[in-house]
């Protein structure tokens, strides 16, 4: 599951301490599905399973079962609860393994939103159609936790803003991603520099250019790792399209075109990355986030003049409540 470390130009509490939070989040996540699946295992005992021989339970994921048991138990010794107390607020005896999973990134996602978009002291007031943003979803759901994601961050540059595309940063490097939403029907033939066009059984229309965003991202975050000593820190450009057919002569220079043809080989080439957390990863992370633009008010509470306090004494207790 992906970070959401920006959100357009909404406070973010990994701005605080970029080197903490990533870390920080991954150890939540970890938490928060072992106390998910102590609740699942509590919730489904008395729940008759079918029988199944060993080579069934094999092939049906058998073998995860035995283990999540094994774990569940072990934690449930060592952290006793109320049999009443439902952490997730419901029965969860009814779900499959992959429907656990699925119930589990939901419960996340709302805790993302929360990190990205207020500190203990500050809050933006984020737009609600976050909450139902589909895409926003699939960056967030489909990757592996080290990927860092700013989702259409805005910059200060010489102190003017600067709207951007998509930002993942992983451990290997920095992907710009220009997001193409067209019906699945649609054809887009890409043109000059400039404008593309989108065809859809007889009707058309004119696209601005992906290339034209891409760029100026790609200049905006070279300009910011640059002043930061970050030079050696790859980025590439990406336009994606998963649904749509692509048809072009030749790519733009230096930027991948994927569209519903190169799609699957692409996914699962960014999905498969298994490497932790780098250093050069968090200082690029925090070059960015140094640069980006914030938007916030105080909290009532804090209204009044308060001496500084860090953000670990702010923070105290992780707090997972949305």
């Amino acid at each position: 599951m992906a970070q959401l470390i920006k959100l357009e130009d909404y406070i973010s509490r990994y701005e605080w301490d970029p080197y903490k939070y990533p870390s920080r989040f991954i150890r939540l996540k970890r938490e928060q599905w072992d106390q998910l699946q102590v609740q699942w295992h509590r919730d489904m005992e008395g729940v008759a399973e079918p029988v199944e021989d060993e080579a069934e339970e094999e092939n049906s994921g058998g073998f995860f079962k035995r283990w999540f048991r094994r774990k569940a138990d072990n934690i449930a010794e060592e952290n006793p609860e109320p049999e009443e107390e439902r952490l997730f607020g419901r029965n969860l005896s009814g779900l499959s393994e992959k429907q656990l999973k699925l119930f589990f990134l939901d419960h996340l996602f709302p805790i993302q939103l929360k990190w990205a978009t207020s500190t203990v002291s500050e809050v933006s007031f984020i737009k609600r159609s976050y909450e139902r943003d589909q895409h926003l979803k699939y960056f967030l759901q489909r990757f592996p936790d080290t990927y860092l994601i700013m989702y259409y961050p805005v910059f200060n540059i010489k102190k003017a803003p600067i709207d951007c595309e998509i930002i993942m940063i992983t451990p290997l490097g920095i992907e710009i991603i220009s997001y193409i939403n067209e019906s699945p029907r649609a054809r887009i033939i890409a043109g000059d520099e400039r404008k593309w066009t989108v065809e859809e059984g007889e009707s058309k229309k004119v696209l601005l250019s992906p290339a034209i965003s891409l760029k100026r991202t790609e200049h905006v975050v070279k300009s910011i790792l640059s002043a930061k000593g970050i030079d050696d820190f790859p980025i590439r450009k990406t336009i994606l399209a998963e649904k749509n057919q692509v048809v072009f002569t030749t790519e733009p220079y230096q930027i991948e075109i994927i569209d519903e043809f190169r799609y699957k080989e692409w996914f699962e080439s960014r999905r498969s990355l298994n490497t932790p957390l780098k250093n050069m990863q968090l200082k690029a992370t925090a070059a960015l986030l140094g640069h980006s633009r914030t938007n916030a008010v105080k909290r009532p509470e804090w209204e009044e003049d308060k001496p500084y306090i860090s953000a670990d004494e702010q923070e105290g207790p992780l707090n997972t409540q949305t």
